[in-house]
């Protein structure tokens, strides 16, 4: 598929800001089964300073510094991209998910850069509760994708999705306490699942495309920033994805923007301000929308 997106983020506050700084990941990477083109970020007021650089995961960030005094800013970001559903090697699929622990297969091709995602996390510690619960997914010598699908089943199974369980700083724990939360909760504990026994695992950032019901219109701007997982399969080299917010692996309606330890080293846009201001909003407008099918060269 290809895909037009559109993310917008418009802060205002109830005085004068002399200075912004900001940080975003907004920029959809080009993967073997994505491509990304056209990209443009626009910042309003103009930013004095705009510069993008890839960060240390490979992701591309954006940079800016608005120097003009303002009441709003305005961040959009406009990128075309082309989406195939990912082929992974059934070979490496059906390996003992043991494989996947870098830290004790440290002889693997690549188990080096995949050692970090094997570890704790500022947003997503090593907790027994979440140790306790993927045990019943991840049985000895369980091949890798049976064992994660399972525990993708169970997650959307046993929790519930709503917006109102938690916030931006929930843990793991609170997640386990409420049995609810967002894409980024179930994320960050299908990480914690994984890497309490040592698999390799990685938080990513992006989009989903949405369907709207059948007779209705798509509601412009009604999509959001999405999050989900990859899993190492050391065999081939290759993350598998798979979104346990949506159980599903990930497909032609996914767009990858970046990933990380956590959500703290993807946010899609994060700074510092310099103001008097008592009272700001915020207001985030995603819109994924599908162009023309795409077939690969």
């Amino acid at each position: 598929m290809r895909y037009r997106v559109t993310h917008r983020t418009d802060y205002s506050y109830d005085a004068d800001v002399s200075g912004s700084f900001g940080f975003a990941h907004l920029t959809p990477r080009d993967l073997p089964a994505q491509r990304a083109s056209d990209h443009r970020v626009s910042i309003e007021p103009a930013a004095g300073d705009l510069r993008q650089h890839v960060d240390g995961y490979g992701n591309t960030a954006t940079y800016f510094h608005v120097t003009a005094p303002h009441r709003r800013l305005t961040i959009d970001a406009t990128t075309e991209v082309d989406v195939i559903a990912p082929a992974y090697d059934p070979t490496a699929l059906a390996e003992p998910w043991e494989r996947s622990r870098p830290l004790v297969h440290d002889d693997l091709r690549g188990a080096w850069s995949a050692s970090e995602f094997s570890l704790a996390s500022p947003k997503v510690l090593q907790v027994p509760e979440a140790t306790d619960y993927a045990a019943a997914s991840l049985l000895p010598e369980r091949p890798i994708g049976e064992a994660v699908t399972d525990l993708m089943h169970r997650i959307t199974s046993d929790f519930d999705y709503d917006s109102t369980a938690t916030t931006v700083t929930s843990t793991v724990p609170d997640v386990l306490s409420t049995r609810a939360g967002v894409c980024q909760d179930f994320a960050h504990l299908a990480l914690a699942c994984l890497r309490g026994h040592g698999v390799a695992a990685r938080y990513v950032s992006g989009y989903l495309a949405t369907t709207p019901p059948p007779g209705k219109d798509r509601v412009v701007g009604a999509d959001a920033s999405h999050a989900w997982v990859a899993v190492w399969l050391p065999s081939s080299g290759q993350w598998l994805a798979f979104d346990p917010t949506n159980d599903q692996w990930v497909a032609d309606r996914h767009v990858t923007v970046a990933w990380g330890r956590d959500y703290g080293d993807v946010t899609p846009v994060k700074g510092v301000i310099y103001t008097e201001a008592k009272r700001s909003t915020l207001r985030v407008s995603v819109d994924v929308a599908p162009l023309e099918s795409y077939a690969p060269a």
